[in-house]
């Protein structure tokens, strides 16, 4: 019955690996062909002449390097945002390093595990509970959101502000989204020690106890506004510097005023690939960059440019710095591609700390 059951979870696991590769190709190739599915004529029709479009991809690369460098640079000003949700300090060399393998995991393999394998190592090396850099790291990726949404809203007010203000709707949902998220966080940063604590008195459910005492360390920053600002203050950093790059680059295909768009392009690229483990992220990828670049006036062939380069630059500068880290740490590349294994220890870890002996 056991092997079974194993063998019904890693069928599963297939299923989902082909829809997720299949669904992914459907997206992708929306950048460079049209799909017909009404019966007359061929089912894909290409946008543009794909042997012009390979010639002239060399001619984009005077903005290719400039959002290189920014892309890089979200590492070390990550590295930088993280000590602001951290309690008690971590040298900037240790958190550069963490955040750019979590930055190599992200981008060169699947899962999108990136946050997690940072969190992972953050706690087996300063020998922090998981749950409480898990916890330091969700605020940061909140307060980034938080920051993204303020940068989107700021740019309605550019030379694109009557373009965009088809986004309107959605950008409602994201900020309603984000501002209940922000609520859920600081009500858990608040009542989750009490409730540990009540559960201790009655000497009931003593792992989950320590796992909400946990979940008050890691998001500690919470309790308290000043806190929160000052990690809403480092959270901007990377998000300015992504949302340049992406404004930069749409400039460099001939949009003028791209600048103040490259938030929006970020925003829509975040909602679609904010959650661990989503299948199709590639294609989506591809499919929001291409949409969203045509949206503003890019010709099919510029726009196919934008998302192939953007995502080939994010790709390379986050893999290649990410990288260095992975082989300065002396870490395989097999430990690091055991996602399931991963996610067994963390599991392991969390469960070991969470029957330890509640903090008075």
């Amino acid at each position: 019955m056991k092997g079974r059951g194993q063998g019904g979870r890693a069928l599963l696991k297939v299923l989902l690996a082909v829809f997720g590769l299949g669904l992914s190709v459907v997206l992708l190739s929306t950048a460079f062909f049209k799909w017909n599915l009404q019966g007359t004529g061929p089912l894909l029709q290409p946008r543009f002449p794909l042997d012009e479009f390979v010639r002239d991809l060399p001619g984009h690369l005077v903005w290719l390097l400039p959002f290189f460098l920014l892309q890089a640079s979200v590492i070390p000003l990550r590295a930088v945002q993280w000590q602001s949700t951290l309690r008690r300090p971590v040298p900037l060399k240790e958190r550069y390093h963490l955040v750019a393998i979590g930055a190599f995991v992200h981008n060169a393999l699947p899962g999108k595990l990136g946050d997690v394998m940072r969190s992972f190592l953050l706690s087996r090396t300063q020998r922090i509970p998981f749950l409480r850099c898990l916890g330091s790291v969700g605020v940061c990726k909140l307060m980034e959101f938080a920051a993204l949404m303020l940068l989107v809203s700021v740019s309605l007010l550019g030379p694109f502000g009557a373009t965009l203000s088809r986004f309107e709707g959605e950008l409602k949902v994201a900020v309603s989204l984000c501002v209940g998220l922000v609520a859920l966080v600081v009500l858990l940063a608040h009542w989750s020690a009490p409730l540990a604590h009540w559960l201790h008195r009655r000497h009931k459910l003593p792992r989950l106890e320590g796992f909400l005492h946990h979940v008050s360390d890691g998001l500690g920053t919470a309790r308290s506004f000043i806190g929160m600002a000052r990690v809403f203050a480092f959270s901007v950093g990377p998000v300015l510097a992504s949302a340049l790059a992406y404004g930069l680059a749409l400039h460099g295909i001939g949009i003028s005023g791209g600048l103040f768009a490259g938030a929006v392009v970020l925003g829509a690229i975040s909602l679609g690939q904010s959650l661990p483990g989503v299948p199709a992220g590639l294609g989506l990828y591809y499919f929001v960059t291409s949409w969203a670049a045509r949206s503003l006036g890019a010709t099919p062939e510029d726009a196919a440019a934008f998302a192939t380069l953007t995502h080939l630059g994010t790709v390379i500068s986050q893999v290649g710095v990410g990288a260095v880290s992975v082989h300065l740490r002396k870490i395989r590349i097999r430990d690091l591609r055991k996602g399931g294994s991963l996610a067994r220890e963390a599991a392991q870890h969390v469960a070991h700390d969470s029957v330890e002996p509640a903090p008075p």
